[in-house]
């Protein structure tokens, strides 16, 4: 328990649990800014229904598929991020594909280098900081690799995509549910080769209750800027409409400010009590607009990101 608790990129679960899900989520970008791929492999283990699963979502063309697996199907090591599904495996330096669906006819392998680590200590296995030792939380969050260079390709129904020098980026999550609202954001592409941001906010229950979470990081420069509630960081600001997002965090050294202008939307299955029946909206080809400011609110930094993962589920907006 110990070793997974400080590997959050392995498999937490069990094949024997029950209303449980696990799934990672692998992000490709082509070096062009024209394609971008999700996969996302996985497992939900209900009572009527347990399998295993890759969902498929394209920024290019809107297209999202969800192909069930036998549970027999999964494999996965112990020790370190190797999934098998079905014919297509999924790993920290790479990916394998051998996917056929009533939709999709996929095929390719596409390597990963120069994986940028999120930052681990004692005290903070990983993204979730000290709340990864907290029990009973109803969905728990990782961080795989915040930024990768890819290099290969893959055949989609006939069609061959080029990820040579393009850009990406690994999370995952598992438990029972996702939250009942939350604001997800993701890019890694930036002008700046190495630059990649992330930033979620939730409401979260526990213990019968709930309470308003957020964590986020900028990695800039080779360094790592962290706005979390276990920081004691706040979000001093939220504006929303049909187009556009702002937000506004803040911790004791630096103010983060964030603009996202919102792009097309797909649908995705996510979980309730293990089970992949919940719609939600992600978007993976928004932007976002950056600004770093220093204690004294001079500007420290200043980008633009594309291939923006966007979700946003609105009845966040009723709790924050």
């Amino acid at each position: 328990m110990y070793s997974r608790l400080y590997n959050p990129e392995v498999f937490q679960g069990s094949l024997r649990k029950k209303h449980y899900f696990e799934g990672w989520y692998f992000k490709h970008v082509t070096q062009d800014l024209s394609y971008t791929f999700s996969f996302i492999p996985g497992v939900s283990l209900v009572e009527n229904d347990p399998h295993a699963f890759i969902q498929i979502m394209s920024g290019y063309t809107g297209i999202t598929d969800y192909i069930k697996y036998p549970l027999d199907e999964f494999k996965w090591d112990k020790s370190k991020l190797f999934l098998k599904v079905g014919s297509s495996t999924f790993a920290k330096r790479g990916i394998i594909l051998n996917i056929n669906s009533e939709n999709i006819n996929l095929t390719g392998q596409i390597d990963y280098n120069n994986i940028v680590k999120y930052p681990k200590s004692i005290f903070s296995p990983g993204i979730m900081g000290w709340y990864s030792f907290i029990p009973f939380m109803e969905c728990n969050h990782g961080i795989v690799s915040v930024n990768h260079d890819l290099f290969g390709e893959i055949l989609i129904n006939r069609n061959v995509i080029d990820f040579n020098k393009g850009k990406g980026y690994i999370e995952k999550d598992w438990g029972v549910s996702f939250p009942e609202a939350w604001i997800w954001i993701q890019s890694n592409n930036f002008e700046e080769h190495d630059t990649s941001f992330s930033f979620s906010i939730a409401k979260i229950p526990w213990m019968g209750r709930f309470f308003i979470g957020f964590i986020a990081f900028l990695y800039l420069n080779k360094m790592f800027y962290l706005f979390s509630t276990y920081n004691k960081s706040i979000v001093s600001e939220i504006n929303h409409n049909k187009e556009i997002i702002e937000i506004t965090v803040r911790n004791n050294r630096n103010t983060l400010k964030i603009r996202v202008i919102k792009n097309s939307f797909g649908d995705l299955k996510a979980p309730v009590s293990g089970e992949m029946f919940r719609r939600i909206k992600e978007s993976i080809d928004s932007e976002v607009h950056l600004q770093l400011l220093d204690k004294a609110d001079n500007l420290e930094y200043e980008g633009i990101g594309k291939s923006v993962g966007l979700e946003i589920i609105e009845k966040i907006f009723d709790y924050i």
